[in-house]
């Protein structure tokens, strides 16, 4: 007999829910931004056209009832965009840098969510963002330095061990950041 979604245990979360679509919108995603961010402008001005109004109705919806929170979200939405264009657009390695960022992301959500996911482990912080664990800041610390070593040493950038470290400190940031939305939500 087959098992139903009826006969799943009430209040467990399944590990991986989600996962297919995120790669495959990842899969889609993301060789479309980094064409934008390689090709620069129309490209990327276009994504941030496209992506600035998208952000702040995000935060809209976030910050419902809450207007000054609102105004700041707002403000932190276009600054990002504003800091997006104004790197990318710069001739001295914009689009390296902005390449660099993005990897450096990328891998801290990824390695975030499978190391988190496979070791589990103490919540960073349980009522603000209950999913995240130590484990997960750790990974994702440990990917980023290796994407920001190895985009460094393909991009011919500088001392690869610099810039791992710099990778795992730029995972922190990203980690806060998202900390940040998940507040926000609450």
């Amino acid at each position: 007999m087959a098992a139903s979604a009826a006969d799943a245990p009430v209040g467990r979360p399944e590990p991986y829910r989600g996962l297919l679509l995120r790669i495959l919108s990842a899969a889609i995603l993301g060789p479309l931004l980094l064409a934008a961010i390689w090709f620069g402008f129309p490209w990327i001005d276009l994504v941030a056209a496209l992506a600035a109004p998208l952000m702040v109705s995000e935060w809209i919806r976030l910050t419902r009832d809450r207007p000054l929170m609102r105004v700041l979200a707002i403000v932190y939405a276009l600054a990002a965009v504003v800091a997006l264009l104004w790197l990318r657009h710069q001739p001295a390695l914009g689009r390296e840098t902005i390449i660099w960022i993005v990897l450096c992301i990328w891998a801290t959500d990824t390695g975030a969510y499978v190391v988190g996911r496979a070791a589990g482990g103490a919540k960073l912080a349980p009522r603000i963002s209950p999913s995240k664990t130590w484990s997960g800041l750790i990974g994702g610390m440990a990917w980023a330095a290796v994407a920001s070593a190895a985009t460094g040493y393909a991009f011919g950038l500088g001392e690869t061990i610099s810039l791992a470290m710099i990778g795992a400190g730029l995972a922190v940031v990203g980690q806060i950041g998202d900390l940040v939305e998940s507040a926000a939500k609450r």
